[in-house]
């Protein structure tokens, strides 16, 4: 019983720690692509509906990479922990 609880624990805080560090993710490439969009030497200058679109589209995807690596590296780990 103690080691269920033991083990459920352990699923709640990796699961918080993949649900945040996709959240960091997602954060990170919304930033950078607006950045790119903002800063690029021959774009306009103008962040429009399309940029914000694409920002969001890239943090979507950074999310997703994120949290599936994270998942598939966590299969790999040994169980001992």
């Amino acid at each position: 019983m103690v080691e269920q609880q033991q083990r459920k624990i352990l699923g709640q805080e990796w699961e918080n720690r993949r649900r945040r560090a996709g959240i960091i993710a997602f954060a990170a490439g919304l930033v950078v692509t607006l950045a790119f969009f903002a800063f690029f030497p021959g774009l306009p200058h103008v962040i429009d509906w399309g940029a914000i679109l694409v920002a969001l589209a890239v943090g979507g995807l950074a999310q997703w990479a994120c949290q599936s690596r994270m998942t598939k590296s966590a299969g790999r780990e040994p169980k001992d922990r």
